[in-house]
Protein backbone atom coordinates (compact mmCIF):
# COMPACT_ATOMS: atom_id res chain seq x y z
CA UNK A 1 0.00 0.00 0.00
CA UNK A 2 1.66 3.44 -0.82
CA UNK A 3 0.11 6.80 -0.93
CA UNK A 4 1.85 9.77 -3.00
CA UNK A 5 -0.05 12.80 -1.38
CA UNK A 6 -1.98 13.77 1.44
CA UNK A 7 -5.39 13.73 -0.31
CA UNK A 8 -5.00 9.62 -1.39
CA UNK A 9 -4.05 8.98 2.17
CA UNK A 10 -7.10 11.45 3.89
CA UNK A 11 -9.55 9.50 1.04
CA UNK A 12 -8.53 5.96 2.55
CA UNK A 13 -8.90 7.37 5.86
CA UNK A 14 -12.54 8.69 5.41
CA UNK A 15 -13.12 4.96 3.67
CA UNK A 16 -12.23 3.48 6.71
CA UNK A 17 -14.01 5.89 8.94
CA UNK A 18 -16.79 5.48 7.10
CA UNK A 19 -16.58 1.00 6.79
CA UNK A 20 -16.17 1.73 10.94
CA UNK A 21 -19.08 4.01 10.81
CA UNK A 22 -21.34 1.28 8.94
CA UNK A 23 -19.91 -2.18 10.64
CA UNK A 24 -20.89 -0.85 14.29
CA UNK A 25 -24.26 -0.09 12.88
CA UNK A 26 -24.94 -2.85 11.34
CA UNK A 27 -23.91 -4.70 14.40
CA UNK A 28 -26.05 -2.36 16.77
CA UNK A 29 -29.45 -3.46 14.26
CA UNK A 30 -28.54 -7.69 15.24
CA UNK A 31 -28.17 -6.73 18.88
CA UNK A 32 -31.24 -7.22 20.91
CA UNK A 33 -29.70 -6.11 24.19
CA UNK A 34 -30.37 -1.93 24.58
CA UNK A 35 -27.31 -1.18 26.18
CA UNK A 36 -25.06 -3.22 24.18
CA UNK A 37 -27.08 -1.65 20.87
CA UNK A 38 -26.30 1.96 22.99
CA UNK A 39 -22.76 0.52 22.95
CA UNK A 40 -22.56 0.05 19.22
CA UNK A 41 -24.62 3.60 18.29
CA UNK A 42 -21.47 5.58 20.75
CA UNK A 43 -18.73 3.61 18.82
CA UNK A 44 -20.69 4.01 15.38
CA UNK A 45 -20.46 7.69 16.51
CA UNK A 46 -17.16 8.15 17.67
CA UNK A 47 -16.19 6.61 13.87
CA UNK A 48 -18.51 9.35 12.62
CA UNK A 49 -16.33 12.14 14.60
CA UNK A 50 -13.37 10.71 13.25
CA UNK A 51 -14.27 10.74 9.33
CA UNK A 52 -16.06 14.56 10.14
CA UNK A 53 -12.18 15.07 11.86
CA UNK A 54 -9.88 13.83 8.75
CA UNK A 55 -12.71 15.36 5.94
CA UNK A 56 -12.07 19.17 7.49
CA UNK A 57 -8.42 18.28 7.21
CA UNK A 58 -8.86 17.46 3.49
CA UNK A 59 -10.88 20.75 3.01
CA UNK A 60 -8.55 22.78 4.92
CA UNK A 61 -4.97 21.09 4.45
CA UNK A 62 -3.26 24.22 6.43
CA UNK A 63 -4.77 22.48 9.53
CA UNK A 64 -2.55 19.48 8.99
CA UNK A 65 0.62 21.96 9.96
CA UNK A 66 -1.08 23.38 13.33
CA UNK A 67 -2.24 19.90 13.87
CA UNK A 68 -0.56 19.09 17.37
CA UNK A 69 0.44 15.10 17.80
CA UNK A 70 0.37 14.43 20.95
CA UNK A 71 1.58 11.01 22.70
CA UNK A 72 -1.68 8.76 23.64
CA UNK A 73 -0.78 6.39 26.47
CA UNK A 74 -1.16 2.75 25.36
CA UNK A 75 -2.44 0.12 27.63
CA UNK A 76 -1.16 -2.66 25.38
CA UNK A 77 -4.79 -4.97 26.95
CA UNK A 78 -5.54 -5.63 23.22
CA UNK A 79 -2.13 -6.99 22.22
CA UNK A 80 -2.58 -9.85 24.84
CA UNK A 81 -5.97 -10.75 23.27
CA UNK A 82 -7.05 -12.71 19.57
CA UNK A 83 -9.17 -11.29 17.10
CA UNK A 84 -12.54 -12.44 17.83
CA UNK A 85 -15.68 -12.36 15.14
CA UNK A 86 -19.30 -10.72 16.27
CA UNK A 87 -21.66 -13.25 17.48
CA UNK A 88 -25.17 -12.17 18.17
CA UNK A 89 -25.62 -11.99 22.01
CA UNK A 90 -22.27 -11.51 23.25
CA UNK A 91 -21.15 -10.31 26.01
CA UNK A 92 -19.75 -6.66 26.62
CA UNK A 93 -16.45 -7.94 27.26
CA UNK A 94 -16.10 -9.74 24.02
CA UNK A 95 -17.54 -6.58 22.05
CA UNK A 96 -14.84 -4.41 23.99
CA UNK A 97 -12.66 -6.92 22.49
CA UNK A 98 -13.63 -6.90 19.25
CA UNK A 99 -13.74 -3.56 19.10
CA UNK A 100 -10.18 -3.05 20.62
CA UNK A 101 -8.18 -5.49 18.08
CA UNK A 102 -9.99 -2.97 15.37
CA UNK A 103 -8.25 -0.69 16.59
CA UNK A 104 -5.29 -1.89 17.15
CA UNK A 105 -5.26 -2.98 13.51
CA UNK A 106 -5.65 0.85 12.33
CA UNK A 107 -2.71 2.27 15.09
CA UNK A 108 -0.62 -0.34 13.33
CA UNK A 109 -1.14 0.22 9.95
CA UNK A 110 -1.21 3.78 10.07
CA UNK A 111 2.13 3.58 11.95
CA UNK A 112 3.47 1.38 9.68
CA UNK A 113 2.42 3.60 7.08
CA UNK A 114 3.76 6.60 8.43
CA UNK A 115 7.24 5.11 8.88
CA UNK A 116 7.32 4.36 5.39
CA UNK A 117 5.99 7.82 4.06
CA UNK A 118 8.62 9.40 1.70
CA UNK A 119 7.66 13.02 2.72
CA UNK A 120 7.34 14.86 6.54
CA UNK A 121 4.16 16.00 5.18
CA UNK A 122 2.44 12.51 4.79
CA UNK A 123 4.31 11.26 8.08
CA UNK A 124 2.33 14.02 9.77
CA UNK A 125 -0.99 12.73 8.37
CA UNK A 126 -0.47 9.12 9.15
CA UNK A 127 1.32 10.58 12.57
CA UNK A 128 -2.56 12.47 12.90
CA UNK A 129 -4.28 9.20 12.14
CA UNK A 130 -2.51 7.43 14.81
CA UNK A 131 -2.89 9.17 17.38
CA UNK A 132 -6.70 9.48 16.49
CA UNK A 133 -6.80 5.73 16.71
CA UNK A 134 -5.10 5.15 19.64
CA UNK A 135 -7.33 7.75 21.53
CA UNK A 136 -10.24 5.66 20.86
CA UNK A 137 -8.08 2.57 21.41
CA UNK A 138 -7.32 3.79 24.95
CA UNK A 139 -11.08 4.98 25.77
CA UNK A 140 -12.22 0.98 24.94
CA UNK A 141 -9.54 -0.64 26.73
CA UNK A 142 -10.19 1.66 29.53
CA UNK A 143 -14.04 0.83 29.23
CA UNK A 144 -12.50 -2.95 29.12
CA UNK A 145 -10.50 -2.55 32.62
CA UNK A 146 -12.85 -0.71 34.46
CA UNK A 147 -15.66 -3.99 33.19
CA UNK A 148 -13.36 -6.45 34.65
CA UNK A 149 -12.93 -4.40 37.88
CA UNK A 150 -16.65 -3.99 38.40
CA UNK A 151 -17.42 -7.58 38.18
CA UNK A 152 -14.08 -9.46 39.85
CA UNK A 153 -15.64 -9.35 43.32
Amino acid sequence: MSFKSMDEILAYAIEKEEEAVAFYTDLGKKEGFASVKETFKNFADEEKKHATMLKGLSQDPSKVETYEVKNIPDLKISDYMVEIEYSEGMMLPDILRLAMKREEQAVKLYRDLSEKSPTQELKKIFQILVQEESKHKLALESMYDDFLADHES
